[in-house]
């Protein structure tokens, strides 16, 4: 172990315990720290609360965790994508909290920040406000949302030094930054390990102070979750 670095992501994913609530990182595939979740699969870790904008595909991602039936509650925003999830959660398998995403972005940063909750608009009058209380303020109705902590956070970074100040790669950095400072523990995978300095401090995104572990992956699949052509294309490639 070098800094915060560890060669075998299966020497830190017992630090993930039954009934813990997990943060994940990712939107759909995107930025999703799979190599993580592989492990986590393969430790059968189990009565999972998971924290999560989505729970993956069928065959890929949170879906896997799924699949093993090793989570009890999930707390996401979308869940159109996985069939799996749907038959769970109508068995009475899955608990399933449905949280606005704006809402669920602000009460992970929120736990992050260490702000109890805050009042928002979005939900009132709706299912989503049941049992939560409701403020005025200058004469508009707020409903209380709670922030959210994790026992520990999965995250996918680009680029880390050894002491984990972390970059994210575009648009898969999404949920990461506010996963990575929410959790108790937080473990970081990696597409590459740098030397020390060698990350212009100007571009770094997650500082190393919210990280506990760096995991530097190899041959990470980058699966699309939805492929959509468009007609131009379907008739360049028929030779139309």
């Amino acid at each position: 172990m070098s800094g915060k670095r560890v060669e075998r992501m299966e020497d830190i994913i017992d630090t993930i315990k039954d009934g813990d609530t997990v943060i994940v990182g990712g939107f759909g595939l995107c930025g999703i720290p799979e190599k993580a979740i592989l492990a986590l699969a393969d430790k059968g870790t189990k009565d999972l609360t998971i924290v999560s904008n989505n729970c993956g595909v069928d065959d890929w991602g949170l879906g896997l965790l799924l699949a093993n039936k090793q989570i009890s509650k999930i707390m996401a925003s979308y869940v159109g994508e996985n069939k799996l999830f749907e038959q769970q959660y109508l068995n009475g398998e899955l608990e399933v909290e449905l949280v606005p995403q704006g809402t669920l972005a602000e009460r992970i940063r929120a736990g992050g920040a260490g702000i109890p909750g805050f009042y928002t608009p979005t939900g009132v009058g709706t299912e989503i406000a049941k049992g939560k209380e409701t403020k005025e303020f200058d004469g508009k109705t707020y409903l209380l949302e709670r922030a959210i902590k994790g026992d520990v956070a999965l995250v996918k970074a680009w680029k880390s030094d050894p002491y984990g100040n972390l970059i994210y790669n575009k648009t898969a950095r999404n949920f990461n930054p506010l996963a990575a400072a929410a959790g108790k523990v937080t473990i970081a995978e990696v597409e590459e390990v740098v030397g020390i300095a060698e990350l212009n401090p100007d571009h770094i995104h997650t500082p190393s102070i919210y990280v506990q572990y760096v995991f530097e992956g190899k041959n990470y699949e980058k699966r699309i979750e939805r492929r959509t052509v468009s007609e131009k294309q379907i008739n360049a490639r028929s030779g139309q």
